[in-house]
């Protein structure tokens, strides 16, 4: 087993080294761009990791782990669009920087690039994660679609915006650490497992992202603050202070949720105001840590010895206690 910067510095080279010298340039260079802004890289990592946890090697799961990353920055380069999303990582975001028509382009290159990475391996092995990625890609563009329809609706409940984020942002935290379970030809209830891991830790993750979004700091953030606000996002911070709050506040809210004014300064205050005075702030942080714990839960049933379990749990804390 390798210690966490050590799978992320083999994925940071591996990418280092990846300049896709194709023709047209206007294709291809926004791909390299976006790859080269970095981020977190939670995925790959995961994947590098699943494939060392089962007595895999974690060099062989490496053009799974790059798939991953491939298709996880194709879906942020089409949500920037979505968004209007100015920047990503702190950098420009690929349709600012070119234009909405490469952006598009170049995501849909990517995704298909992704698909490319999985021809490294036998026959068994890549209809095994050739499967769980089709299956995984499109439960994303389900998620962002439901992420979509929320944005204009006024009666989501916390169930279905619970399903939105598994399936945007969740399902591919767990496929990536399946994929490397399938790469290290683990039992299929260990990767199954391993999935339901990644899955909890991926809707608290998720869930943290939107407490992050309103409350973080816009130095280490990497995105705009309170975006989500901007956008009228029904996040669970949303949700929960609908929930919580008296009929006033939840005018209010209603009221700044179908406002899109040219300075949003006084709007995001105004939200986050409620959002702390309603309870609905400390009831994402409990539901952060629930998820988690949920994880943690799964981590038991798996047949790995206690030193390798303990390696999983080292891990969800760090990605839990993250300001980014």
């Amino acid at each position: 087993m390798l210690s966490l910067s050590d799978y992320q510095n083999v994925i940071t080279e591996e990418f280092s080294n990846l300049h896709i010298d194709k023709q047209p340039k206007s294709l291809y260079e926004p791909i390299d761009y976006i790859l080269s802004l970095g981020g977190k890289r939670i995925r790959p990592v995961l994947t590098l990791m699943a494939a060392d946890i089962f007595d895999g090697d974690h060099k062989k799961a490496i053009s799974a782990a790059k798939a991953v990353e491939m298709f996880h920055n194709f879906s942020l380069v089409h949500d920037d669009i979505m968004d209007d999303a100015p920047l990503r990582r702190g950098n420009e975001t690929v349709h600012e920087k070119w234009n909405l028509n490469t952006g598009i382009l170049s995501g849909d290159a990517m995704l298909i690039l992704a698909y490319q990475y999985f021809e490294n391996y036998e026959p068994k092995i890549f209809q095994a994660l050739a499967k769980l990625f089709s299956k995984t890609a499109l439960e994303v563009c389900e998620g962002q679609q439901y992420d979509v329809d929320f944005e204009t609706r006024d009666d989501v409940t916390i169930p279905e915006y619970l399903k939105m984020i598994e399936y945007k942002t969740a399902v591919l935290l767990g496929a990536a650490m399946k994929m490397g379970a399938i790469v290290a030809e683990s039992s299929e209830e260990n990767a199954d497992l391993i999935y339901n891991f990644g899955l909890n830790l991926g809707i608290a993750f998720q869930l943290q992202d939107d407490y992050l979004d309103a409350f973080g700091n816009p130095e280490t953030f990497g995105k705009q603050v309170g975006g989500d606000i901007i956008e009228n996002k029904k996040t669970y911070l949303y949700l929960k202070a609908m929930e919580f709050s008296n009929e006033a506040n939840q005018q209010q809210l209603l009221h700044l949720f179908s406002i899109q004014p040219q300075d949003n300064t006084d709007k995001i205050e105004s939200v986050k105001a409620v959002f702390n005075a309603s309870g609905a702030s400390q009831a994402t942080q409990d539901a952060i840590s629930n998820y988690t714990e949920k994880a943690f839960e799964t981590l038991e049933k798996m047949h790995l010895s206690e030193d390798k379990k303990m390696i999983l749990r080292l891990f969800g804390d760090k990605l839990m206690n993250r300001k980014v």
